[in-house]
């Protein structure tokens, strides 16, 4: 997303979270522009189904990004196989452990009938701690649909304390094919933004070297933001000063700490 008066954010998200960030951003006084960094794919569905299917086999679920959940739900558009789902499958699981990340990963993980847990963990380091606490070596594997470039932080805690994790990939990431000619084309129209905001390490990869070609000898000009912690960190690993990282993933705590940046 990109704020083209003061600040340019650059989102990871679904449409209908891009809009939170839209209107708490309008509404201190900057006008915000989305560009897409990222693009899905998502593999694996027919195994993934199966094991959704059987949930004697798992000790719980683990979920840390709304792509995985979103996985799940494909996997129930067949009626029959949504049939049994409501009907007797959410059951199951939801006699075991559903761990989140993140409050909009529980909104959709709620959608699919399942309760979550960790909601308020807000990162998958938090999150290994809430499942240590709870979990002990004994349990069946929880199951964890992933992405191709997960970080690794949680299945390593868990792995070293261990706890079973039966590790699926849902899901690839790639750069979303018209990344750069969006940014050169908002570069080329709005000028160098006062801030740009990360939502994701992968955003960091993908997006750093055309933004620093673009913006030229004005790059430390620009207010730096983070969505989180993990996001910050990738983003100091780069050598970008980061002038905001927001209390909590949220687009209220977000545009609350842009604003106060760019002070």
């Amino acid at each position: 997303m990109l704020i083209t008066r003061c600040i340019k954010v650059i989102m990871l998200s679904k449409p209908n979270s891009q809009l939170l960030y839209l209107q708490e951003l309008a509404s201190r006084g900057h006008k915000a522009t989305l560009i897409p960094v990222l693009s899905f794919t998502f593999v694996s569905l027919n195994t993934l189904s199966d094991k959704l299917f059987q949930p004697e086999q798992h000790g719980g679920l683990i979920f840390t990004s709304p792509r995985a959940v979103e996985a799940v739900r494909m996997c129930l558009e067949d009626d029959e196989r949504r049939e049994q789902w409501n009907n007797d499958i959410k059951d199951k699981w939801n006699a075991k452990s559903i761990y989140v990340v993140g409050k909009a990963t529980a909104a959709l993980v709620e959608n699919l009938g399942l309760v979550p847990l960790g909601e308020d963990t807000g990162t998958a380091d938090v999150l290994s701690r809430l499942i240590l606490e709870r979990e002990d070596t004994n349990i069946l594997p929880l199951f964890f649909p992933c992405g191709s470039i997960k970080r690794e932080v949680l299945p390593t805690a868990l792995r070293e304390n261990g706890v079973p994790l039966d590790t699926l990939m849902v899901y690839q990431t790639a750069q979303h094919p018209d990344l750069e000619k969006n940014l050169k084309n908002h570069f080329t129209e709005q000028g160098v933004p006062a801030s740009i905001a990360f939502f994701s390490p992968s955003g960091v990869k993908f997006c750093l070297e055309t933004v620093r070609r673009l913006s030229g000898e004005q790059l430390k000009r620009i207010k730096f933001a983070a969505i989180g912690p993990t996001t910050a960190d990738a983003m100091t690993a780069e050598g970008l000063s980061v002038s905001c990282s927001a209390d909590k993933p949220t687009a209220e705590h977000l545009a609350t700490g842009i604003a106060k940046a760019l002070q």
